[in-house]
């Protein structure tokens, strides 16, 4: 067997046993390399090699959880929720249609916000949705489509446009990855080429709201504890937030770092007194905690993609492959994606795959003939997928946290299977569309 393929399978295995993804990481690429020929001793030391690669990475989420943190801190957010409870129930009274409109409308907006332009990631959640369940249920909404809709801006948005963790994922990771592994491409044509799989994921949104899930759902209603009691807002806090967030986004922009545009926020919300210099040692911890296991995750990948590099076995894969599929590119392209569902399913973060499938599929997409546009396209998607579907995944579990307050939200049957279901398929038909096609 392939040594490459003898490890990816073991990672995907101990992954979807439920053993730490670090671990599972660690392990295989040991095997890997001990398969292909390499001692011990020096697949350790090319594993420890590779790890530099992922740890801007890691101080990039460490960075942004902080300042995930310092947002939580000023009561921004909880002021949002209370602003759209107040609206919501000043237009109980009028048309129920217009009130799902609006409701899905914020959820979404807020699920966009979380990732681009405030990136709090699945912080949102807990607060925001728990206060609206007594409103879902009151107009009958079904919580499937309430999921698809949260984890459609949880993740659509950072596959296509490139700020907060879609810089991240499209800059940092999916054109570092594919220009280290001989792709040359551009930042300016990565969210270009993201947008046709996009296209696909808006698609299954539709499709949930309109047709699969439109229909009303009856649920119990409880008294759900979540942030209802009257809050004392320090409205020097909430300009504080507002500044800082704004002055992240912008220098951000401009200076292609997320580190130096949360590092500026992080210093107006000490200047507008939502902390203390002397507690930057706590919000920075619990930044960490909030984002540090993807984190060792993606730094864990970028040592597993050294290693299979260093076997030498990625070339033979490549006209392995080529040998079983033929010249059939659309077969070929959706094997990968295939492939890359199950990758990213077993790690439970798209982020986190990336380093793996780019240094597989670059060779792999450019022995099929391939545009360098339509390898781009694979990878990206290749990556991206599972992450909607997987059990592990934040953009799953966040949503089932705030819709199961009340033990009335099934995580499996209520938010992994409709997500896999909407948009897993769409990114495999549309994926294979865009490496057809640029």
């Amino acid at each position: 067997m392939n040594a490459v393929v003898l490890a990816v399978l073991l990672m995907l295995i101990l992954s979807l046993c439920r053993i730490n993804v670090v671990f599972a990481l660690i392990i295989s690429a040991i095997v890997g390399g001990l398969y292909s020929g390499i001692p011990m001793l020096e697949t350790i030391n090319v594993f420890k090699s590779g790890l530099g690669g992922g740890a801007p990475i890691a101080l990039d989420y460490a960075m942004l959880g902080a300042f995930a943190v310092a947002i939580s801190r000023s009561g921004i957010t909880d002021l949002l929720a209370n602003k759209i409870i107040a609206l919501i129930g000043r237009k109980t009274d009028g048309s129920h249609t217009m009130v799902k409109a609006i409701l899905f409308s914020i959820i979404l907006l807020a699920a966009i916000s979380s990732q681009n332009i405030v990136p709090v990631h699945i912080a949102f959640i807990p607060i925001l949705i728990p206060a609206l369940l007594g409103i879902f249920n009151q107009f009958n909404l079904d919580r499937r489509a309430i999921a698809c809709t949260l984890t459609f801006g949880l993740t659509g948005t950072y596959m296509l446009l490139p700020y907060g963790f879609g810089q991240v994922f499209l800059i940092e990771l999916l054109l570092k990855n594919l220009t280290n592994n001989g792709l040359e491409i551009t930042a300016s044509q990565i969210p270009f080429v993201m947008a046709i799989p996009v296209g696909g994921m808006l698609l299954g949104l539709l499709v949930a709201l309109f047709i699969t899930y439109r229909k009303p759902r009856k649920y119990i209603s409880h008294e759900v504890d979540a942030s209802q009691q009257t809050l004392d807002f320090n409205p020097r806090y909430i300009i504080a937030a507002l500044v800082a967030m704004l002055a992240a986004l912008v220098i951000q922009r401009y200076s292609n770092s997320i580190i130096a545009g949360s590092i500026v926020g992080l210093i107006i919300f000490a200047i507008g007194g939502v902390f203390k210099p002397s507690e930057t040692q706590d919000i920075f911890t619990s930044g960490v905690k909030m984002m540090g296991t993807i984190g060792f995750i993606m730094i864990s990948a970028a040592g597993f993609a050294t290693v299979m590099k260093a076997t030498g076995d990625i070339e033979s894969l490549v006209s392995g492959f080529s040998s079983v599929i033929g010249d059939n590119k659309l077969l070929a392209a959706l094997v990968m994606l295939v492939i890359g569902l199950l990758i990213t399913m077993g790690i439970g973060s798209s982020f986190s795959t990336i380093p793996i499938i780019a240094a597989i599929y670059v060779p792999l997409c450019l022995s099929f003939g391939f545009s360098i546009l339509g390898t781009a396209a694979l990878v990206g998607t290749a990556a991206a997928l599972g992450d909607a579907g997987s059990p592990a995944s934040d953009s799953t579990l966040g949503p089932t946290s705030g819709l199961n307050v009340d033990g009335q939200h099934d995580h499996i049957w209520d938010t992994v299977v409709p997500t896999f279901l909407h948009y897993n398929i769409p990114l495999i038909i549309f994926g294979s569309a865009a490496a057809m096609i640029l």
